[in-house]
């Protein structure tokens, strides 16, 4: 069991010193133990996370500042500064920053699986397809682009 120590992560520091580069996007660990994992993310303008599924897990995103065009559940909506969204397991969801203009967020998911193993594994690995292919292996089931 993983367990988490009581304390404050500095906003400008990483739980574990877990800083990953995963397809242009940063994500900085914040909290890790067995029932959750939040870490902190930056979308550069144009970055996205294709639509794919948590099977095991439930996901959430606070938005700190931008703005995220989702997809949901198989509908398209907005998430701005001070927005939650929630992505229970199981439901499909997309996320893109369409805009010219960094977002930042905090991402977590409870429980945490195998999230973080997949983030180190997918750390620096530029070929989208092979992050899709270990992102299998980690219950993180990305979908088929759309025909």
């Amino acid at each position: 069991m993983i367990e988490m120590p009581a304390g404050i992560t500095g906003s400008e520091d990483a739980y574990d010193d877990a800083v990953w580069e995963i397809l242009g996007q940063t994500y900085t660990l914040k909290q890790a133990s067995e029932a959750s994992m939040a870490w902190h993310a930056r979308f550069p303008a144009g970055t996205f996370v294709p639509p794919h599924v948590h099977p095991t897990q439930d996901e959430f995103i606070y938005v700190l500042s931008g703005r995220y065009d989702l997809w949901l559940d198989g509908k398209e909506s907005v998430a701005t500064a001070g927005d939650l969204v929630r992505m229970p397991m199981g439901i499909p969801h997309g996320i893109f920053n369409k805009s010219d203009a960094d977002a930042t967020s905090l991402f977590w998911v409870a429980p945490t699986r195998s999230l973080k193993e997949l983030f180190a594994r997918i750390h620096n690995v530029p070929d989208p397809a092979e992050v899709i292919r270990i992102a299998a292996e980690h219950e993180v089931d990305f979908l088929p682009p759309p025909q």
